[in-house]
């Protein structure tokens, strides 16, 4: 038992030590934005040395697979260039069974998911067991990359430091980005990449400035670092560029939109191997006999292919170099094309980022090598081959901004830039056009998470501060004893906390920042402080009536995690509290409703008036004729929601009197700004003597 409280006890004397500091040095006159500053130099050192630490591990693992595979005993090769990917699959395998919770949230989606939903919160756990699945898939020559994994690693550690150092969620949320971002600036040595890697793919370009000035001072401290260890010598090496020729501009274009398209099937394939592995595979011996089914693949294919194996950037530069042939590029780019996929859905660890190079250097070189050959065209290959594995960086991973600023930091040329914006918005806009929305969007749709931004944040308009407040709150009146604050926090220490004077009228708010700092000296403060001397004067507060989109936004600019809901007749009456997490939580609810209608849109083409489909126990979806009284009004008026109780889960649209021959009414999922004409017809879900209440109508 000692020894298992000893490391919780460590934590908190550190976490003690760091308030301490934090407490004399704002007694001191330090600004909170020098302190912030220090601690994202903080975030930056940590992530700069977990990605070199990764980095030379993964050297070392493979230098020693290489000893083995150019064993002078003919056999003893054999067996490492067939055995050894298979041996790192199975040893994922059992890592796997033995860590299954560590194990589930994978790469950088689990990063978007632990910032969306989990106040950026990462295990301990999950980060060690990150860093050390996909080291082994690449030491032993998994033909995946590091750059996924290395941010989750860093957005773990950054995570963790933000638990430790006691801050609350919004402030590691922010960190756990700003840990991601700079985690790739340090593998790839291109600070600006890193951050609008953070921006474009952890955040889905949600730009705030304090998480901006986060990244920049995390990103730029990691490629200090990786700088200084791992030296400044460039990834990719080759000749002074030569794009002095603009007319071949068009042909960077047509490599732009080739790009877009191999990618766009690469992007389908994988996703189809995900809903196999996922459907099919349910048995642990199936999931085994595929993970190590698929290592002998790729073990198979390096005894006549040795570039597959490990992340590629050896292939790369000897492509660069002009080393390989033109079979051996066609090859490389069709086994990574299969088996990187094959790898990663079949439960295997890694990246994209160092396969997506490899596929777009592959692809550059033969595109180069097919108008030279056939066309008698002069094209220089080596800018065809960086725009290549810009472009497919780009588009199959939806990161346009950042595969521009990555490859354009390792080639520190202007004259490349216009090929390479071209290339990159080519091939993503091919991407965007056929999915509509980025492919990790597509990704967290398909497992039913939805982030409240841009149209879709529409649905919270809906919604009410009332649907979702809870009454989880304590409220102290102002002149309450500390003692009694910190005894009341100790028993809840989840709750918000809200001052009020005599009148039990609302105050100010007790942050639990605050708290901590007294816990420090708790012995001299507690018979000298009252609750309104640690309280933020002027709570933040919403009525009972607001959207939950302004509550967002409200969180947004006041940067907080929770706000008072107020009576509207004595507005410095507490009601209610939301919380971020409720205004997400609610969001997904609604998400989910509404895919569930679009489900059901056939279905329900052909119902008649009032006509009602049972869809579990006590609760139906029935269609009901727009009562005359609801014409020209909008959903956002009417709130159906809080006087029927009713869900509207689509809109049955009046037919066009200019179009006879579509006899099939028209439906959609209700839009909160849609103004209802005659003859339009709701499809409501909810209890049956709900519904039939709404037939009185």
């Amino acid at each position: 038992m000692p020894a298992e409280k000893s490391t919780p006890n460590l934590f908190r004397k550190i976490r003690l030590a760091w308030l301490s500091v934090l407490g004399k040095l704002s007694k001191a006159g330090v600004s909170e934005y020098t302190i912030f500053t220090l601690f994202s130099v903080i975030i930056g050192a940590a992530a700069g040395l977990v990605a070199v630490l990764f980095h030379e591990s993964i050297e070392l693992l493979e230098f020693l697979g290489d000893l083995i595979r150019h064993n002078e005993n003919y056999a003893i090769a054999l067996a490492g260039l067939i055995c050894l990917p298979m041996l790192g699959m199975g040893i994922q395998r059992v890592m796997i069974q033995f860590a299954p919770k560590a194990a589930a949230d994978k790469g950088v989606m689990s990063v978007i998911k632990a910032v969306a939903f989990r106040g950026g919160h990462i295990s301990i756990r999950q980060t060690i067991f990150h860093f050390f699945a996909p080291l082994i898939a690449i030491g032993t020559g998994g033909t995946v990359g590091p750059e996924g994994p290395i941010a989750k690693v860093g957005a773990g550690v950054s995570s963790s430091l933000g638990r430790l150092f006691g801050m609350n969620d919004a402030r590691r949320r922010m960190f756990t980005t700003a840990g991601a971002g700079a985690s790739i600036a340090a593998i790839f040595n291109t600070p600006l990449g890193g951050i609008f890697f953070a921006l474009e793919l952890i955040l889905l370009n949600d730009f705030r400035a304090p998480i901006f000035s986060a990244l920049v001072l995390a990103s730029v401290t990691a490629s200090v670092i990786s700088r200084g260890i791992l030296g400044d010598e460039p990834t990719f090496i080759f000749d002074a560029l030569n794009i002095s020729n603009h007319e071949q501009i068009g042909y960077f274009v047509l490599l732009g939109l080739g790009a877009g398209l191999l990618s766009l099937l690469y992007v389908r394939y994988d996703h189809f191997l995900h809903n196999y592995f996922k459907h099919k595979t349910q048995n642990k011996h199936h999931i085994t006999i595929a993970m190590l089914s698929v290592g002998l693949m790729v073990g198979i294919t390096g005894i006549w292919l040795p570039q597959i194996y490990g992340i590629g950037y050896r292939a790369i530069n000897a492509l660069l170099a002009g080393g390989l042939s033109w079979q051996v590029a066609f090859a490389l780019f069709v086994m990574k094309f299969l088996l990187v996929p094959l790898t990663l859905r079949s439960g295997g660890y890694g990246g994209t980022f160092g396969p997506s190079l490899v596929l777009g250097a592959s692809y550059g070189y033969l595109f180069v090598f097919i108008g030279n050959q056939l066309f008698g065209l002069d094209l220089a290959t080596v800018p065809f081959i960086l725009v290549g594995m810009g472009a497919m960086l780009g588009a199959i991973n939806s990161i346009p901004i950042s595969a521009i600023l990555i490859l354009f930091e390792m080639t520190k040329d202007y004259s490349f830039i216009l090929p390479l914006m071209l290339g990159v918005v080519m091939s993503t806009t091919v991407v965007q056009l056929v999915f509509k929305r980025s492919v990790l969007n597509r990704e967290m749709e398909d497992e039913g998470l939805f982030l409240p931004s841009g149209r879709n944040s529409d649905i919270l308009r809906l919604l009410q501060a009332k649907d979702v407040m809870k009454v989880d709150y304590t409220l102290v009146h102002e002149y309450e004893s500390v003692t009694k604050v910190v005894e009341s926090f100790m028993e809840k220490p989840s709750q918000l906390y809200f001052t009020v004077n005599a009148a039990n009228e609302l105050t100010g708010v007790i942050q639990e920042s605050e708290l901590r700092v007294v816990l420090l000296d708790f012995d001299h403060l507690r018979n000298h402080l009252v609750a309104v001397d640690i309280s933020h004067p002027g709570a933040i507060c919403v009525y009972p009536t607001d959207d939950l989109n302004a509550v967002l936004k409200l969180f947004d600019r006041e940067r907080c995690d929770g706000v008072a809901v107020v009576d509207p007749l004595e507005p410095r009456k507490v009601i209610g509290c939301i919380t971020r997490q409720d205004v997400i939580g609610a969001y997904n609810r609604e998400s989910m409703k509404y895919n569930m209608a679009e489900g059901f849109a056939q279905e329900f083409k052909e119902l008649d008036r009032h006509k009602q489909v049972q869809i579990t126990e006590g609760f139906l979806v029935s269609e009901v004729a727009l009562p005359n009284k609801f014409v020209g009004k909008s959903l956002l008026q009417l709130q159906l929601r809080n006087k029927y109780n009713v869900e509207v889960l689509m809109i049955k649209h009046a037919e066009s009197p200019f179009n006879a021959a579509d006899l099939t009414p028209r439906m959609s999922v209700p839009d909160p700004n849609y103004q209802f004409n005659a003859g339009d017809h709701l499809i409501l879900f909810g209890k049956e003597e709900d519904l039939n209440k709404i037939k009185l109508w």
